[in-house]
């Protein structure tokens, strides 16, 4: 039985945030800094999303990896000058960040061909 965590559920809420963030007054709706919310907000929801229908570990790995992204890309796309958007995609990639590897900290999903340790020789 497949089990639908908080997790992934926070994750999807917070993609679907970036792409809608421009929109509700944080920073301008084009420009680089926008591009970049609603590209790595898209990619963030659809892999939260996907691990909600069939949880794999990789999926969790690649939102750490977008969360990470986040936190730098004011610095390497030049937009810290813009601080609303610079301030919202690094505290948010630093909490989908948080919560995706708090996942794989707790290996919480299944792993397909594992024995789960339940004392099979």
């Amino acid at each position: 039985m497949k089990t639908q965590r908080w997790q992934d559920w926070t994750n999807a809420l917070l993609g679907v945030w970036l792409v809608i963030a421009p929109f509700s007054g944080v920073g301008p709706t084009d420009g680089v800094a926008a591009i970049n919310s609603y590209l790595i907000g898209t990619a963030v929801a659809l892999f939260a999303f996907a691990a909600l229908a069939t949880p794999q570990i990789w999926k969790e790995y690649t939102n750490v990896g977008l969360g990470l992204w986040l936190v730098f890309a004011p610095f390497i796309l030049g937009f810290t000058g813009l601080v609303g958007p610079m301030l919202n995609q690094i505290v948010v990639g630093l909490v989908i960040g948080s919560i995706a590897l708090g996942v794989t900290l707790m290996k919480t999903i299944p792993m397909e061909g594992h024995d789960h340790g339940h004392g099979h020789a």
